[in-house]
């Protein structure tokens, strides 16, 4: 290497004085440009040098117009370019990046155009001599790089936007176009059936309000009315030689002097009182089938498990709601719960019944709670309604509900096997009377005391008297008069079944044997 390429090789890795140390972005470049006299490159911090005007730096002849050599080349090429035709060539290639300073001044001066051909050029890249060939590869490389990755996005966009179009189509399934060629909106039509739908499209219809009319007085006349007092649900569960039947709760038709039944076509059907079963809270009308147009299937309330849906239909509120569906789950099967059934405040029933938080409202009694087969898997009569409770109703199971109406339909009134007597809880007597008048050891304060005994009875023909206190009835403890009663309508008890009955009488224990008779009345 001569001293001349020495030097300038030196002089290109040293910045220039008052220039920053750092080398130029590769991404910057400066193109060659037209001689417009706009367009000088000129360093706002070079103070020492001359200002070259632009019109100097493109001056024919490789000089100034003051006849100094041109800025940017030895005094070899400005000698050699005696001619336009050094940048006539030059014009042909493409102008290189500027990567680094040059010269001792701190002007960044332009870069020359590279000579076609190679060479090594000074104040460029450092004396590499790299040919124009590899920058424009370099150039090409890039370019292609670009267009790659421009390449992948707008296709990554055309397959997001086809699925999203066909996630569009399958949420909308047998949608209609929602737009025309004139830009119009159409309407859309969406096809949404689902479980629930489907089950209801079975029983829904079979789903009636029970209007109670009780009797009253015309304030205006003194006239004798009857005014609806108040209204339920009821579902229709059988059709049958022109007739219908619908089971409702018992107290949705109690004290009543008329019912109605509204369908959900809005069309009315008087109803009869059929029978009603108090205990189990159940009752069963008849009406005429001119309009009954869906009859509801019971399925099997042993089957239910806990989590699967349930549905509860009816008219809370009364028949301005009429057909309200709503919707929950199954929180509990087997339950019982203490129930008032003569209203003196006094729990004298424990129902078993399904548990659900499905939205069971004041009107909604007698409706149907339904599984996700659309049938009816108990009758909804009931829920705990305090102000720190949401979400718990209860419905009678269909397993309790079947036999129950079958025998009312048949017989207006369920036959149960009954003692014949009416009870007292002895924890409602007071414990001085417990140990004084009824005599009972220590350690028993428990059990049903008898008040009075019917005759003839089944308990009168035993031998029970009243003041007896019965501790244990087939072979089971007696803590109350509701376990009396439980152990007595158990499934498994029959109307003439012998019962050993076990009691106390003036402080003594005594064992007697009860032939069950069939009883109608309140008595046990």
């Amino acid at each position: 290497m001569d001293e001349k390429n020495k030097d300038l090789e030196t002089q290109a890795k040293e910045p220039a004085s008052g220039a920053s140390p750092e080398k130029l972005p590769e991404s910057q470049s400066y193109t060659r440009l037209e001689p417009n006299g706009d367009a000088a490159v000129h360093n706002p911090e070079t103070a020492s040098t001359k200002d070259i005007p632009v019109e100097a730096v493109h001056s024919a002849e490789g000089v100034t117009p003051e006849g100094e050599p041109f800025a940017t080349a030895t005094k070899e090429e400005a000698e050699a370019s005696s001619t336009h035709a050094f940048f006539d060539e030059a014009a042909s290639e493409p102008a290189r990046p500027a990567t680094q300073a040059s010269g001792n001044n701190g002007t960044v001066p332009p870069i020359p155009p590279t000579r076609a051909g190679g060479g090594n050029l000074s104040g460029n890249n450092g004396g590499s001599g790299e040919p124009p060939k590899k920058d424009g590869k370099k150039k090409t490389i890039w370019g292609a790089f670009l267009a790659g990755i421009l390449g992948v996005l707008i296709g990554a966009l055309i397959v997001l936007g086809f699925s999203w179009g066909a996630l569009h189509d399958d949420n909308n399934n047998d949608a209609t176009s929602t737009t025309s060629n004139t830009g119009t909106t159409k309407k859309v039509t969406v096809e949404n059936t689902t479980g629930t739908t489907q089950a209801l499209e079975k029983v829904q219809d079979a789903v009636v309000s029970v209007l109670n009319y009780q009797a009253g007085t015309s304030i205006a006349t003194g006239d004798t009315t009857e005014d609806e007092a108040s209204s339920g649900s009821g579902v229709v569960y059988k059709k049958n030689n022109g007739k219908a039947y619908v089971v409702t709760n018992n107290h949705v038709v109690e004290g009543a002097n008329k019912l109605e039944v509204t369908f959900s076509s809005g069309k009315k059907a008087e109803a009869k009182l059929v029978g009603t079963d108090k205990w189990n809270d159940l009752a069963v009308l008849e009406i005429s089938d001119k309009y009954v147009t869906k009859v509801a299937e019971f399925g099997n309330s042993d089957a239910v498990k806990v989590g699967e849906i349930a549905i509860a239909i009816g008219s809370p509120l009364g028949t301005e709601f009429a057909g309200s569906v709503t919707q929950g789950i199954v929180s509990g099967v087997n339950r019982t719960v203490p129930v008032d059934t003569n209203g003196d405040g006094t729990e004298d029933w424990e129902a078993e019944v399904i548990q659900t938080d499905a939205a069971i409202n004041p009107g909604n009694s007698g409706g149907a709670l339904v599984n996700i087969e659309g049938q009816v898997i108990g009758i909804n009569s009931m829920k705990i309604s305090t102000e720190n409770v949401e979400g718990i109703g209860f419905a009678i199971p269909s397993n309790t509900v079947v036999p129950i109406i079958d025998q009312l339909e048949k017989n207006g009134e369920v036959e149960r096997p009954s003692l014949g007597v009416t009870l007292r809880d002895v924890d409602t007597i007071p414990e001085v009377q417990q140990q004084q008048f009824l005599k009972l050891p220590s350690g028993v304060d428990y059990g049903a005391m008898v008040q009075e005994v019917v005759a003839g009875s089944a308990a009168d023909k035993a031998g029970l008297k009243k003041y007896d206190v019965i501790v244990e009835m087939n072979g089971k403890k007696v803590t109350n008069s509701m376990t009396l009663r439980q152990i007595l309508y158990a499934n498994d008890v029959k109307i003439g079944d012998k019962m050993e009955v076990k009691y106390y009488r003036e402080g003594k224990k005594e064992t007697t044997t009860v032939t069950l008779t069939a009883a109608s009345s309140t008595n046990q």
